[in-house]
């Protein structure tokens, strides 16, 4: 008897832990790490739709250190924030901080997961135990192919130095997950030869990681290129043995496509990103009625936005993302200048006292233009003459850049890392 229970023991799979205040990733649809498309409103419309869990958007570890944690009493938040320089000599005199984070400990209690870009051991433990007893997870970006993360040795290039991408898995297993009781996951991409893929995984999963996310694709492939999934149940089956939950992304449509994928290629979950950020209505499954229209969810957008005072220019932005652009209302929504004017456009009468109030706490003005373009206004007979139009036309552009980039990179563009 004693020898069968053995046997019945040994061949029950492996399992990492998962620790008090952490959360297991199998049979869950998650959102992906996305910039800009990652933030607060975001994250809490996914939750609301169906998301089981949702990724922060990747935040450099250098641009966390010096923040100033603050609780926010009126939204319910909590705010890292600091005041930036803008190179000035004398960053004293400027006075208006930068929020560089926002979470909301009641709404995303237990399913928000903070992903860092660190590529070193020490400051990546440093960033982790500032949010940590604030989130379910620490998830280490080993993905991100572009030139602000990997020259500066973080996301892809840490996927040619896997001694060194483990050290940081295990420094924040031990001095971070095992001290606040959260997992520790990574997220990576494949590499050039399924043999290096799967040493990579291998090395990976013996660090103490609770959870792997695999982008099924390689570090020179671009979005637009379809993914590699040949590579996925192996991927899938070295996760279950050294008992690491496996989570696959790339091109996942749906939530009930995500369902169908997991069962396919033998893997514990999946993310949503690019399809989510067109409209998170994609958490849904068709027993839930599947998508809703663009209009619905850009009213629960703006509703949510207005609650947590959302930084003005994310919230443009991910207008412009969840509005089709075809539709009639696209280029007066884009061309706005405060919530005001969007909750006009979209006709969200019963926003508008709120709207306002808001714009006047984030000191967003409707009518405020810089002195040179009123110059210019003045001055110019055929910018009279257009109207203005050309100034508006521009406003989207300009709205989305940021002297002060908000999370230690100026990307000007959605990016899923």
């Amino acid at each position: 008897m004693l020898r069968l229970l053995a046997e019945i023991m040994n061949s029950s799979p492996k399992r990492v832990p998962i620790p008090k205040n952490g959360v297991d990733y199998r049979g869950k649809v998650v959102l992906a790490p996305m910039v800009r498309s990652g933030e607060l409103p975001s994250r809490l419309l996914a939750l609301k739709y169906g998301a089981d869990l949702v990724w922060g958007p990747e935040t450099i570890d250098k641009s966390m250190i010096g923040t100033t944690k603050r609780i926010n009493p009126i939204s319910s938040t909590i705010d890292y924030t600091r005041t930036p320089s803008n190179g000035s000599r004398n960053p004293a005199s400027v006075t208006k901080e930068s929020n560089i984070y926002r979470l909301h400990p009641g709404l995303e209690s237990g399913r928000l997961i903070f992903q860092i870009g660190a590529s070193s051991p020490s400051t990546a433990v440093e960033v982790a135990k500032l949010v940590a007893p604030h989130v379910a997870g620490i998830d280490v970006n080993a993905g991100c192919p572009k030139p602000f993360s990997t020259s500066g040795g973080m996301g892809a290039a840490l996927l040619q130095k896997p001694d060194h991408l483990a050290s940081i898995l295990s420094a924040l297993v031990i001095e971070v997950g095992q001290v606040f009781e959260i997992g520790i996951s990574v997220k990576i991409r494949l590499l050039e030869t399924a043999e290096k893929t799967e040493a990579l995984v291998r090395k990976l999963c013996s660090t103490g990681i609770t959870g792997l996310t695999v982008h099924c694709r390689t570090t020179p492939m671009r979005p637009r290129e379809r993914v590699i999934r040949d590579q996925l149940r192996m991927i899938g089956n070295i996760c279950k043995t050294e008992g690491v939950a496996c989570v696959m992304n790339g091109d996942v449509r749906n939530k009930d496509e995500a369902l169908q994928l997991m069962r396919e290629f033998g893997v514990d979950g999946a993310m949503i990103a690019t399809a989510a950020e067109a409209n998170p209505s994609s958490f849904r499954t068709s027993e839930d009625g599947g998508l809703l229209p663009w209009k619905e969810v850009v009213q629960e957008y703006m509703r949510i936005a207005l609650d947590v005072d959302n930084k003005w220019g994310n919230t443009k932005f991910t207008l412009g993302q969840l509005i089709p652009g075809k539709a009639e209302v696209y280029r007066r929504v884009t061309g706005s200048k405060s919530y005001t004017e969007v909750c006009e456009a979209l006709d969200l009468q019963e926003l508008l006292d709120q709207a306002r109030e808001v714009d006047e706490k984030l000191g967003i003005s409707q009518t405020h233009e810089s002195p040179a373009v009123k110059k210019a206004k003045t001055g110019n007979k055929t910018a009279q003459a257009a109207g203005g139009r050309t100034g508006i036309e521009r406003s989207w552009g300009s709205e989305t850049r940021h002297p002060l980039p908000e999370r230690g990179v100026g990307m000007l563009t959605t990016m899923t890392v």
